[in-house]
This record gives structure tokens, sequence and C-alpha cells, in this order.
């Protein structure tokens, strides 16, 4: 009878180890049901400080490109009122509709902080309907809620999916759902990345370096 129990135990502990480490290896990706989008060259454009070569604030250099700006650089256009930034918008892929995504690997050095390195542009109402910034580490939903803390240093992978017709916008680290957020309403919307100094509370030099960066759409 002991025998018997042992052997049921050992089984259903054999049954539990599978299915975790089943439920593991199948965990849905952000990109699954997505249709990748092709991006060229030219769907990449840069914005950098309006006085400087763009030599002087971002490489591109064996698939990585490295994106820093200083807290008293000029704006992208000589009349902005907007704080300096070195980004890149993807262009020819604007949407006003149906579900998105934007997927790339970030590196954030330390040090760097009070700045966006991800956004979408456009909104019925201001400039943008999503902004993520990393502050001492952090990432934060513009300067309010935390979204993923201890990103110093290390490469992670960013999905951000912008469902426009349900509002909503989900942010996943590393093919984790981090943050669920209610999106800015409708409006003719891309997506940047790189650095774009916070209204405040920014540090003297930015960076944020991304690789693999691709859209995909439903």
């Amino acid at each position: 009878m002991k025998g018997s129990y042992s052997s049921n135990c050992l089984l259903l502990l054999l049954i539990v180890c599978f299915s975790t480490s089943f439920n593991l290896l199948c965990a849905a990706d952000p990109t699954d049901g997505f249709t990748l989008v092709p991006l060229s060259d030219g769907n990449f454009v840069l914005q950098k400080p309006y006085n400087l070569p763009l030599a002087d604030r971002y490489s591109d250099a064996s698939g990585v490109r490295r994106f820093w700006v200083y807290t008293n650089d000029k704006p992208f256009k000589s009349r902005s009122g907007t704080r300096p930034r070195t980004e890149v918008r993807i262009k020819g892929q604007d949407y006003s509709s149906g579900i998105w995504q934007f997927e790339g690997y970030a590196y954030v050095p330390t040090g760097t902080s009070g700045v966006t390195i991800m956004q979408i542009h456009g909104a019925s109402e201001g400039a943008t309907t999503l902004q993520l910034r990393i502050y001492d580490g952090d990432m934060k939903y513009y300067k309010f809620d935390v979204v993923a803390t201890d990103l110093y240093d290390k490469w992670f992978r960013l999905n951000v999916i912008h469902d426009v017709d349900e509002g909503k916008i989900t942010v996943f680290i590393n093919g984790v759902k981090k943050y669920v957020v209610n999106d800015q309403g409708p409006g003719d919307l891309y997506f940047k990345c790189g650095v774009y100094a916070a209204p405040e509370n920014s540090s003297k030099y930015m960076e944020s370096r991304w690789k693999n960066i691709k859209i995909y759409k439903k």
C-alpha cells in the first residue's frame, strides 16, 4: 500500500513538472499572430540637434544604433521649443487604426536618466500617446507609473502593442507583460526610439543603444 502511494506521488510530481516545463516552453510570444512589416533604410529617419552633424550624436555599427545627447544641446529644429533629442522616427508606417507593434532590443548605460527612449507620437490631445522613460535605471510611463526596474547596463527586449480600436497599449519586457494603459485617443501615430530629454530632471548625458528594430501589425 505504501509502495503504491509513493508511486502515485512520484507520478503526480512528474506530471506537474512536465506541465510547468511545457507551459514555460509554449508561453505565447508578444509577436504571435502578427505580421512582420518590411522596413528599409528609408523608413528610419533620424532627428538630432540641428546645429551638429549626425556623427556627433549617432553611430550605426555592427547592427547597433547608438544615440546620445546632452541636456544643453539644441533642439532638432532651430525654432523648436522642444528638448534635445537624437531619435529615429519610423516613417512610412504611420497608422490610425488596427493593432500595431514595435519591437527592439535596447541598452541603457548607467547614469542616463530623465529621458524618453521609446515613444508613440500622435494623440487626440497632446503630442504623444506613449512615452517610456528611464529614471535611475527604472522604466516609467512618462514620469508616473513604474513599468520595469533595474534596466541599466543590460540588453532587454521591448515590445509595445498598440490596439488603436480598443484604445489600449501593452508593454512587454523580455517577453513578459509589464504594463497596460489606455492610449491618448486617435491620431496620426508612429513609433520613435533613441534619446529625448524629459522636460525636467534629465542627466547631463543621455544614451541608448538599439538593435533589431521591427514593426508588426494585424
